[in-house]
């Protein structure tokens, strides 16, 4: 039976080893290796891939005869190969063996959460009766991040022989995982070269091809046989190593017999020419690997250090929805660790764990920080120091288009230009289409959002009077350069624009792209005005002097700020809040009849497209638009919100809209399930838990059908934590407190977690049978002041307190009576 702690596959199935190998993905941070299997290539089933955090190469392809340029987060040189065959005494070698091969009689491969690594075990038997058992242990080290490391054990069992074992290194790769840009160009590597040394230490180096960042990658193979109670010995003979240009190999035979079994360790060092202190790539990784220490001191020292994140960021849920929130914050620091926060690295959509979305940076943090920030605010801080750095070319942006301040892009990679696609095929249809979620910026309301809840929930006030307000006045610049004023409404309005819905990109018929008045995106740009007046105002006179002369800012600008932020114009039909203007006139669809016709409609944009038809003409969206006000923004804050705009959002208005959506959602994007368990939860608890475990199963069952095997979708498992850690404790971090509104759902009405909140170290939150327990851990800091059910509890440090939870839902957590912005 599956472990707590353990993520298991029983047999060898084809058709889902692409899923186990995104789900069996290890990585540290700074780089990441998909689960694949060490006896196994690109091709078929398999798809082993390792990637870099922040590495892009950009290349041009041509589509339907005109140029597109794309950059894509590089698949590396595979350095996990090793291939073994059967040599008997007085017989031919057997085959090269794998899990493919039909000699395979067992195979079993289990992800070790709580040890980071991934453990196989794999039987065959030759037709004269010949077992071998091969059993390993790979693992990516949390502790240094430029190592590697992969023992494998073989036991032998009814014959006597030798074990032939092939380690290599592998450069002759490319970024072929997403099949529907596999005719696009995919070769970023080049210049390679390879080499040996007179230690058995292998070498291959080489570049990106356009953004000329360079590769070294060392391999030392050890092999010891022995057997219960013996000394193991070095008794393998090692033959020459040989290389190509792209490719090197080392060659090892080592003697097996039903008293004699025989490991072989391989240690992999990994460097960039942009990793600091080092004199080369080549150079660090030789050393790197030479004085690595052995692979049960690398297993041991790689375990202390996962032990430490796990005590960072506890999170206890019993039963299976428990297991899989520890798979999810897996990946989740996999990809986002201590180490991430060194480097010029945002939030790659999809982990680092495959080739989808080209590993670009979307608003995907929007899901992720709120929960880093928590536990690791210092890789907090280093994702928004990406943001930060491509300040600059957002306010080009915004220049370019016509506007002032930022416009940060929809889609991120290397220097902050915009990478989305101009054109995208439907693999339905097969038709490459114009691709228009560029019109996105909402993007830039993420951005400002994320710093201040990050500055929220640490009391870095420094960050917020620097980089932060920076970032704040940019973004509101671009919104205030944006909003025109309509006289007929005696309101502002923001044209032209894309939602998070993604569906509607147009009206119908119409010869321009984008959307007027998109709720979503006028009310959190709102918010972002309202933010940054506050903030200019409560500045420091030395920081407001030395941000009106970097930005060029005219504090005449934010008299209009204020103004806007009050009438910006929200739309409503039918009695509840519209997506966008015009929205309540678009046509009903007949979902049961597309459900029935098609099963799965997640992307109706696709299904209609290819019946040439298209989604422009219906009230049917992709994923929460409207309802993501209802995840961003407490009840309480939201009715503050639209307060401000001169609205009233009580209940009523709130649960018609959630209604409303409700019926009219494909949920075409992981992330949707998500947002619409979030406002269930507080809205139709009874509905809550099926979206929930949608959420949680997403990338679990593949749920999407294919695109886990892409890679992960980091956003929803970072959601589905913060779901827990927020959502049904109601946790907000502002006014120097901790507001809790607990809402527990039946199937989540015991769990806990820790956090770290303004530097006091960790506190642990826990609910249990309609209580709450708070503890604080010894500090000489001040107590820690609680908000529950509208009375304040102080908790001094070094002690615990068991509260309570309310009985029912104070008036000031209800729509329209909460703390204005």
């Amino acid at each position: 039976m599956t472990g707590a702690w353990e993520w298991s596959y029983e047999g060898y199935e084809p058709d889902e080893e692409r899923l186990r190998e995104a789900l069996c993905t290890l990585g540290n941070g700074y780089f990441a290796t998909r689960g694949a299997a060490s006896e196994t290539s690109t091709g078929g089933p398999h798809y082993p891939g390792t990637y870099m955090a922040g590495c892009y190469d950009r290349l041009i392809s041509t589509v339907q005869g005109r140029k597109v340029e794309n950059a894509d987060l590089v698949n590396l040189p595979n350095w996990l190969p090793l291939r073994y065959r059967i040599r008997p005494v007085g017989a031919d070698p057997g085959p090269w063996l794998s899990p493919d091969h039909q000699h395979l009689k067992e195979h079993r491969q289990t992800l070790d959460l709580r040890r980071g690594t991934l453990n196989r075990r794999t039987v065959y038997e030759d037709g004269a009766g010949r077992h071998l058992d091969v059993e390993q242990c790979s693992l990516v080290h949390m502790g240094t991040p430029h190592l590697a490391a992969l023992r494998t054990a073989f036991t032998a069992d009814g014959w006597t022989g030798s074990i032939e074992v092939e380690a290599a290194i592998d450069g002759d790769i490319r970024n072929t995982g997403v099949p529907r840009y596999r005719d696009l160009s995919n070769r970023h590597l080049t210049g390679w070269s390879t080499g040996t040394g007179q230690d058995g230490v292998v070498w291959l180096r080489c570049r990106t091809v356009e953004s000329d960042i360079g590769f070294a990658l060392a391999s030392r193979t050890v092999a010891t046989s022995g057997g219960p109670g013996r000394h193991p010995e070095r008794s393998a003979r090692h033959y020459r190593p040989r290389q190509t240009p792209r490719q090197v190999f080392q060659t090892l035979v080592l003697p097996v017999d039903a008293e004699r079994d025989a490991v072989v360790d391989k240690t992999v060092a990994l460097y960039t020419s942009r990793d600091r202190a080092i004199g080369s790539p080549l150079r660090a990784a030789v050393a790197g690997v030479r004085t690595a220490p052995d692979f049960a001191e690398l297993l041991a020292s790689h375990c202390r250090a996962w032990a430490g994140l796990w005590d960072r960021a506890r999170i206890e849920v019993p039963g299976e929805a428990g297991r899989i929130l520890r798979l999810h914050l897996f990946h989740v620091l996999q990809t986002l660790s201590p180490h991430t926060a060194e480097l010029d690295v945002g939030v790659p959509a999809r982990g680092l764990h495959g080739e989808a979305y080209r590993g670009h940076v979307f608003w995907d943090e929007l899901f992720v920080l709120r929960f880093l920030s928590l536990h690791f605010p210092e890789v907090s801080r280093g994702l928004l120091d990406y943001r930060y750095r491509r300040l600059p070319a957002a306010c080009r942006a915004a220049q370019q288009a016509g506007r002032a301040g930022a416009m940060f892009p929809w889609q991120s990679a290397d220097d902050g230009r915009e990478e989305t696609q101009e054109l995208h095929l439907n693999p339905r249809s097969g038709r490459w289409l114009p691709d228009r979620s560029r019109l996105q910026h909402h993007v830039g309301s993420a951005v400002a959002y994320n710093v201040w809840q990050y500055c929220q929930a640490t009391a870095d006030t420094d960050y917020l009077h620097s980089k932060g307000a920076e970032m704040l006045l940019q973004i509101a610049r671009f919104w205030a350069s944006g909003a025109e004023w309509d006289a007929s409404l005696a309101r502002y309005r923001i044209r032209g624009v894309v939602g998070p819905d993604e569906y509607h990109d147009a009206y119908p018929g119409a010869g321009s792209a984008g959307i007027d008045d998109n709720a979503y995106t006028n009310v959190t740009a709102a918010w972002v005005l309202a933010r940054a007046t506050e903030l200019y105002r409560d500045l420091p006179e030395p920081r407001r002097r030395t941000l009106l002369e970097r930005s060029g800012l005219d504090p005449a600008e934010l008299e209009r700020w204020e103004d806007i932020s009050r009438r910006l114009y929200v739309p409503y039909h039918r009695g509840v809040i519209s997506q966008f203007a015009g929205y309540g006139e678009l046509d009903e669809l007949d979902w049961a009849a597309y459900r029935k016709r098609y099963g799965d409609i997640r992307r109706l944009d696709r299904i209609l497209e290819a019946e040439g038809d298209t989604v422009n003409r219906y009230q049917a969206s992709k994923q929460a638009d409207v309802l993501m006000l209802g995840y961003l923004f407490s009840p309480g804050e939201l009715g503050g919100l639209f307060q401000r705009l001169g609205h009233v959002l009580d209940d009523e208005t709130w649960r018609a809209t959630v209604d409303h959506y409700l019926a009219r959602t494909s949920h075409g994007s992981t992330l949707s399930s998500l947002v619409h368990a979030w406002v269930l939860a507080r809205v139709h608890r009874e509905e809550a838990w099926t979206y929930c475990e949608e959420a949680l199963t997403g990338d679990v069952v593949d749920i999407q059908g294919g695109t886990t095997a892409e890679g992960i979708h980091l956003g929803a498992m970072a959601g589905t934590l913060d779901f827990v850690q927020r959502g049904m404790t109601g946790l907000e971090t502002r006014d120097d407190a901790l507001w809790l509104s607990p809402a527990p759902l039946p199937q989540l009405s015991k769990f806990g977690v820790r956090i770290r909140f303004r530097g006091l170290g960790d506190v642990d939150l826990g609910i249990r049978a309609r209580r709450l327990r708070i503890a604080v851990p010894h500090s000489h800091h001040p107590a820690v002041r609680l908000v529950l059910g509208g009375h304040t509890h102080v908790i001094a440090p070094g002690t615990e307190r068991w509260l309570d939870l309310p009985t029912g839902r104070r008036s000031d957590r209800r729509h329209g009576k909460g703390r204005q912005g």
